[in-house]
Formats: structure tokens, C-alpha cells, sequence
């Protein structure tokens, strides 16, 4: 008898004919090639050519950016990619918080770098002591490193809901967005996404413990704890209510209830901090709402009334109104068509409770659409037809949309009161 328990006087049935690989039709070759290429390697490439094209487009502007109050005429691209609140964020870097708050002669607080968390430049500074380089491209590396863990992490979060290759056209989608030069210059929008990728990924894998110290970075990198714990306490629900159908065991519930509340105390800790530090309650409110002032003037705070004020100002008289209705209404009815519903229920309750948290708190201007970016995982959604026409037309109007946010939000005229 033979090794493999076989007769070796027995003769072996022959395997089919197998044409060789260099036998096979060339778009068969590229399909085998493809399949047995990694789904990081995949994902890395759809980032670099999305980085090359969103380069091209920063450096273009670049080239005819005329002096402004950041830079001179024609900076190179590290430069070009420190303005606006890439200014705030060195601030921060460089000699961290005031302790006394600036105001103005009529009492009211201005700007200032308490607006500002602190989880990227932090990183930053830290690199910089590290290495001794400066902030400029030290920032810049730190986002564009941030861009691809981004890329790689909404990939494996959208394979939980979706097919391989639905997931992999979400992750084109996500990199050619619009607002994708954000993730490139020194804003800390790159790492948040990649917090809130993982963030998500753990939640939907039901994994409450490891989302703790994810919970504590992402939230003072930027604003997004008190939204976190909401769409927390929502899930909480959805899985009770379907307990009999999905066990959700009494230890699951105390566990989720505490990660809940430990998300809404970080969403509050960096408005704590400003208190502790300048000795103001509202040194956190205050300062952001300093950047409103010129649209509205010096308001309090009160939920829910951003979006009507914004309305009044944008489209005064009635018509405001009816549009502000009808893009809330039309956009939480998004939610519930069949594209968006194969992401699965965790996310949409993400997307949902994150709508909510800018409607609570965010005065719709020119850089709301930067606060938008949370809401990626609807690249899922966008994802799911698999119209070649579609999907190539829907690539094209993504990068379109990059030289249009560009135009209006980043690149400077020297009359711009649109920023990013």
C-alpha cells in the first residue's frame, strides 16, 4: 500500500485538462491576478491613485494661489497645505492652550486654540521632539498616513456588510469623495476617520470593551463623543428590543450601558478641561461660537436652533425654512431605502445619531461640509449598484466635486468668506 492509503497497482484517474496560465484568455489572467492579490494591497493602490489625482489638484491651485495671510504667491505643496485652522492646530502644537481668554472691547471671547482638540497635534508635537523636524511636513506625513489607515480600515468595515467588491468601489468612493483633500493637508480630519473606522468596526463586531480607549483618542482628536454616545444608546435599544431573536444577555447590557456613559463624559471632558483651565464654564461654547459671530453675531447656545438661524440667514423669509425640511426629511427617508440598508443597522444608526449631533449644535455655513465626512459610511450605500456607466460617471463627478470644494473652500482669492 501507498502512503496516502491508496493502491498503488490501482491506476489514478487523471486530472481534467487545466489550460496553462499562459494559455488563458488575458482578462482571465487579470481576474485570477486580482483575486489572489490581498485586499490591503487592493485597497493601498485605489489610495495611491486617489492621492496622485487629489496632488494634481491641490498643486494646480497651488500654482496659482496668490500671497495671502499664510503663505506667498506659488508655495510648494507643504506649505500650501498649512492653511486656514492648519494654523490653529502649530498653535497648539507649539505652545499648547491659553490659560486666560482673549476677548474683544465688548466683552465677547474670540477665537482662540481651545476650539481645537488636541489628539493630532499632540501626535505631531510628539514626532517632532522624536525627530527634530518641523511642524510643516511632519503634519503633513502624519495625514497622509492617517489617509491610507483611513482607507484600509473603512475597507474593513464595509466587508462586515457588504460583498468584496461592493466594499472595495465604497473605498474609491470614500478616497475620491469630495472632501478627500482634507485627509492630505494638516487638519486632523485623517485620524479621526481612522478612529471612528475602527470605532465602528468594533461595534458592529460587538466588541464594548476594546472600544474604550478607541472611544477616549477619537474624541479629543475631534468633537464626536457625545454623537458616539448616542448612536451607543440607540444600539443598546435596537438590540433590546430584538433580544428574542438576538440574545442580548444581562452582562452585554451593563457592559454597553458603561462604555454609553463613558462616551458621553469624554464627548463633555474637553468643555470640562477649558473650564478647569481658564476658569470660564462656558470657555468651550464660547470659543466656538466666536467663529459664528460673524454670520449671526454673539448668541448663547440653544440646541436645535443653528440649522432655523442658518436657514433665516441663507434664504430669509419662509422659503429657509421649507428647505431646511425638506433636506432633513429627504435625508433621514435616505435612510431607509434599500441602497443604504445594506449597510446594515448599526451603521445607519451612526449616520442618523451623527445628522442629529449637527443639527444640535452646528450653524450650517462652508466648512459643514468638512463636518459631513463623518458620515462616510453611506459610501457603502453609493457602492452598492454595480453599473459600470454608474460607477465610472460616479468617479468622475467625486473628482469634479474635489476641484469645486478646492475653488470655493481651500484655495484663497483674496475676497473669500468660504472656509473649509
Amino acid at each position: 500500500m501507498a502512503d496516502d492509503g491508496v493502491n498503488e497497482h490501482v491506476p489514478r484517474r487523471s486530472a481534467p485538462h487545466q489550460p496553462s496560465l499562459a494559455r488563458q484568455p488575458l482578462r482571465r489572467i487579470v481576474l485570477i491576478r486580482y483575486r489572489m492579490t490581498p485586499w490591503w494591497v487592493r485597497v493601498t493602490v485605489v489610495w495611491a491613485l486617489s492621492r496622485i489625482v487629489t496632488t494634481g489638484i491641490l498643486l494646480w491651485f497651488a500654482a496659482r494661489q496668490p500671497a495671502n495671510a499664510w503663505t506667498g504667491a506659488h508655495p510648494d505643496y507643504v506649505s500650501f497645505a498649512q492653511l486656514w485652522d492648519s494654523t490653529w492646530y502649530h498653535v497648539v502644537a507649539a505652545s499648547a492652550y491659553p490659560s486666560v481668554l482673549p476677548v474683544d472691547e465688548s466683552g465677547h471671547v474670540g477665537e482662540n486654540a481651545w476650539a481645537f482638540m488636541p489628539g493630532y497635534p499632540l501626535l505631531v508635537r510628539g514626532l517632532m521632539v522624536i525627530t527634530g523636524l518641523p511642524w510643516a511636513p511632519l503634519s503633513v506625513f502624519v495625514s497622509f498616513a492617517f489617509s491610507l489607515a483611513a482607507a484600509l480600515m473603512v475597507y474593513r468595515l464595509m466587508r462586515l456588510v457588504l460583498p468584496g467588491g461592493t466594499a472595495l468601489f465604497a473605498v474609491v468612493i470614500f478616497c475620491f469623495a469630495p472632501l478627500s483633500p482634507i485627509l492630505q493637508v494638516s487638519y486632523a480630519e485623517s485620524m479621526h476617520v481612522f478612529l471612528l473606522a475602527l470605532a465602528l468596526f468594533l461595534l458592529v463586531q460587538r466588541r464594548y470593551v476594546v472600544l474604550i480607549p478607541v472611544i477616549a483618542v477619537m474624541a479629543l482628536t475631534r468633537p464626536s463623543g457625545l454623537a458616539f454616545a448616542l448612536a451607543l444608546a440607540v444600539h443598546a435599544i435596537h438590540r433590546f428590543l430584538t433580544r428574542t431573536r438576538d440574545p442580548f444577555p444581562l452582562w452585554e447590557r451593563i457592559l454597553l450601558v458603561g462604555v454609553t456613559v463613558f462616551s458621553g463624559l469624554m464627548g463633555l471632558a474637553w468643555p470640562f478641561l477649558a473650564w478647569m483651565a481658564t476658569g470660564s464654564i462656558s470657555a468651550y461654547t464660547d470659543t466656538e461660537l466666536a467663529w459664528r459671530a460673524p454670520y449671526l453675531g454673539y448668541h448663547d447656545l440653544v440646541p436645535f436652533t443653528p440649522w432655523i438661524q442658518g436657514a433665516g440667514f441663507w434664504m430669509p423669509g419662509p422659503l429657509g425654512i421649507v428647505v431646511l425640511i425638506i433636506v432633513v426629511a429627504g435625508f433621514f427617508a435616505f435612510l431607509f431605502t434599500p441602497w443604504v440598508r445594506r449597510i446594515g443597522v448599526t451603521l445607519r444608526i451612526w449616520v442618523a445619531s451623527y445628522a442629529l449631533y449637527l443639527l444640535a449644535v452646528f450653524f450650517p455655513q462652508s466648512s459643514t461640509f468638512r463636518l459631513l465626512v463623518p458620515l462616510f459610511p453611506l459610501a457603502g450605500a453609493l457602492a452598492v449598484p454595480r453599473s459600470r456607466i454608474y460607477r465610472v460617471l460616479l468617479v468622475v463627478v467625486l473628482i469634479a466635486g474635489q476641484w469645486v470644494w478646492c475653488y470655493l473652500a481651500w484655495w484663497i482669492d483674496g475676497f473669500d468668506w468660504t472656509p473649509p
